[in-house]
């Protein structure tokens, strides 16, 4: 259970997306519950953009989706890595997430799953782990890469937390071609989480460390 002491979050997403389709109603929630959120993407993709978009398209989709969930235009951190060579700059990589680690002092921090199988997924949770051992880590799920997920924690969520999470994601027109980036998708998944506790709608965890 995340208690009233969590504060500040931060959410660290691989690709701009990630962090919405991962926990885009959780942040909703904690949003409303007064909590700040910060939120690093590390990479807008420019390498993989569909040709008949900007390069770039992807910063200015990921600005317009934070701020439909509530998330302050400043606390919103975009870095330039490239996209699938994450592996070839742990070093670096760490360096960032121990910078933010002193600048934010989040109690909470949101992760891609350690079975995670994209390359970038993996390296952005294994040195978050790494960066914040002594802090409440929880990682998101992301059914297309996950091989194996623990459902260990649940956020309870509205309807209103799930369209909020839908009106972000729809500000991705670049990347409606993904098979999981529907409005269909997304609901029956946060659907299928609340039946597992007995609730309408619900995301889901697998917690790495947690303090009480």
């Amino acid at each position: 259970m995340i208690n009233d002491k969590i504060k500040t979050a931060l959410v660290l997403a691989p690709h701009t997306d990630d962090g919405e389709f991962g926990c885009g109603g959780t942040i909703a929630k904690l949003i409303e519950r007064d909590v700040e959120i910060h939120y690093i993407a590390f990479s807008a993709c420019e390498q993989s953009v569909l040709p008949e978009f900007p390069s770039d398209i992807l910063i200015t989709e990921v600005k317009e989706a934070t701020r439909v969930l509530g998330i302050k235009k400043d606390n919103l951190h975009l870095l330039k890595y490239d996209v699938r060579t994450f592996n070839f700059k742990r070093q670096e990589i760490l360096d960032d997430i121990i910078k933010f680690k002193k600048e934010i002092s989040p109690d909470l921090i949101f992760i891609p799953s350690l079975n995670d199988i994209h390359q970038d997924h993996a390296t952005i949770a294994n040195e978050a782990v790494r960066a914040f051992k002594f802090t409440n880590i929880l990682s998101y799920e992301m059914p297309w890469n996950n091989f194996n997920f623990s459902t260990t924690n649940f956020f309870v969520l509205t309807e209103g937390h799930i369209q909020t999470k839908i009106d972000a994601l729809k500000k991705y027109k670049s990347q409606e071609h993904r098979p999981y980036a529907n409005e269909e998708f997304i609901r029956s998944l946060a659907r299928t989480r609340g039946v597992q506790i007995g609730e309408k709608y619900a995301e889901v965890f697998e917690v790495i460390r947690l303090i009480n």
